[in-house]
């Protein structure tokens, strides 16, 4: 029991759902892998800006019990070669929406995490016939340059790093929201720095562009954002700006967590977004 216990904590284990289905979609652009987990009404969790749909596997297993949760690669996960032919934010809603077309899913729920938010709530706003409803964690209406983001930016952008670099291990903390155990830390920064250096640049400069203040009114679906209380990439007023310019949106804080709620308390945003969807499904 105690190699046993050893061997999970060093492997992550622990922080992986189980009766996972793999499978590759052929889309235009690159074949992007994919998991399932669970049955029932499709949600589609789009990842964020490191860590693949790996990281999603404690909130993954958490919905698997409502839902049938599909998760898939971003385009330059696997291949930091394809940051050559130039792609902006819109070419990865444009993936989501073809993903959503190969799986033959009609109007899923769309649920982004941190990045993957931003793509989802793109993704609402310029098509939302092909979604049944919007959830977002850890994104708000604009991207706020902060201490924090500035340092990640420049870090990223200009700095070869290891890949156990103490300095980015030191803002994983802060990204947490508080402290957290041995083996969740180590699981989450091995499974972050599986993205190449590059690729989170690439994606940070993305989002920093964005300003989704005059578009949320095309989001004609209903739509929940959460963002941690201790978010240091969100804040209160992003947020509520957020719940309030989405036409049937409404937002939450989530008390005690940061920014990285969706691994830190898996089972809490996986009930409020039950809570939030299992309606909608039910009335559909």
């Amino acid at each position: 029991m105690i190699a046993s216990g050893k061997w999970q904590a060093l492997s992550g284990a622990a922080f992986r759902a189980g009766q996972v289905r793999v499978g590759v979609a052929d889309l235009r652009h690159y074949t992007a892998k994919f998991c399932e987990w669970g049955s029932g009404p499709p949600l589609v969790l789009v990842p964020g800006l490191a860590g693949d749909f790996g990281l999603l596997g404690p909130l993954s297993q958490e919905l698997a019990e409502n839902f049938r949760v599909i998760s898939y690669q971003l385009r330059g996960e696997d291949d930091c070669f394809a940051l050559r032919r130039r792609f902006g934010l819109r070419d990865l809603v444009k993936d989501l929406h073809e993903f959503i077309e190969w799986q033959g899913l009609e109007r899923p729920i769309v649920c982004g995490m941190s990045f993957g938010g931003a793509i989802a709530l793109d993704f609402a706003v310029n098509y939302p016939h092909r979604l049944l409803a919007l959830a977002t964690q850890g994104v708000g209406v604009r991207y706020e340059r902060g201490l924090v983001q500035r340092i990640a930016s420049l870090v990223l952008s200009e700095f070869p790093l290891p890949s156990d670099s103490a300095f980015v291990n030191q803002f994983f903390n802060l990204l947490f929201g508080g402290r957290q155990s041995r083996a969740l830390f180590d699981f989450v920064t091995r499974q972050c720095w599986e993205t190449d250096q590059s690729v989170m640049a690439h994606r940070l400069r993305l989002v920093e562009r964005q300003d989704f203040t005059n578009r949320l009114r095309r989001v004609t679906v209903p739509a929940y954002v959460l963002a941690g209380e201790r978010d240091l990439l969100v804040s209160p007023k992003s947020l509520h700006a957020l719940a309030t310019g989405l036409p049937l949106g409404c937002g939450e804080t989530l008390p005690g967590c940061g920014h990285l709620a969706f691994i830190t308390h898996p089972r809490l945003v996986a009930e409020k977004l039950t809570h939030f969807a299992r309606p909608l499904v039910l009335a559909d």
